[in-house]
Formats: C-alpha cells, structure tokens, sequence
C-alpha cells in the first residue's frame, strides 16, 4: 500500500501568523493526518514586514506542523496573492487568519469569501477576543 499523500494546505496570514489559535489548527492537522503547509504573507505593504513575519512565525508553525513549512509573500492585493499562489501550486485546502472582525481589512473586502469562491475547502481561524477572566489573568502573571 502506498503512503498517503500529504494534505497540502495554505494558510493565509499577517499579522496572526503566530498567534496561538492559528499554531493550535496547524497542530492538530498536523497530528490527525500528514499535512504540507506553506505560510502566505498576502499584502505585506514592505517586504521587510513580510520578512519579519516569515522570520517570527516559520519556525512556531514547524514546531506545530512536525516538518518544514515554506514561507511566500504576495503583493499588496490579498485576493490577487493566493490566486497566485494557487495558480503556481496544487493545494487542497486553505486556512485563512484574518485579525477579529472590527480590525480586519481583509473581512471588509470579504477575502474569506472571495477565497471561498476559487473552489477549495477554507477554514477561518480568528484569535478570539480574551474574557475577563483571561486578562484578570494575565494581570495576575505579570506581577
């Protein structure tokens, strides 16, 4: 029997790309089933942010994912960049992790759905807003 192939998986992030939500999904794909996972920075407005989240988030992401993950940057059009990137790779799927709803530019030009729209199975993560409880808890910490 051959090994299965690996699910091959785009996650499209900024500023989220090494949040615990987003690392936590790619864990757990990564644990469920084999996963290749490559990281698309879409709208960096300098290169040298893009860089600076590649450099950040690659290595939290390959600790989750169990393996490498490649890291490509697109231009100043989120949309544009995973149709590029789509265009020049086979993936099977997408997660996208735009910033919560009232900070996001890519849910005011309904990116997700947009992406939806290109025919693959997409998976939203949003870090989620913190309770009271959790920053009465983190006040405790930092003391």
């Amino acid at each position: 029997m051959a090994p299965a192939q690996p699910t091959r998986i785009l996650v499209v992030a900024h500023r989220t790309a090494s949040t615990p939500v987003l690392l936590d999904e790619i864990g757990r794909r990564a644990r469920a089933a084999p996963c290749a996972f490559a990281l698309l920075i879409p709208d960096a407005p300098k290169r040298k942010g893009a860089d600076w989240t590649l450099e950040d988030a690659i290595p939290l992401l390959e600790r989750e994912a169990q393996g490498r993950v490649r890291g490509l940057v697109g231009g100043p059009d989120p949309f544009e960049a995973v149709e590029r990137a789509m265009r020049e790779e086979d993936f099977d799927e997408i997660i996208v992790s735009p910033l919560r709803e009232q900070r996001s530019r890519w849910r005011r030009r309904d990116l997700v759905h947009r992406i939806a729209g290109l025919g693959l199975p997409v998976t939203v993560v949003v870090q989620r807003q913190k309770s009271i409880i959790d920053v009465l808890d983190d006040s405790i910490s930092m003391k």
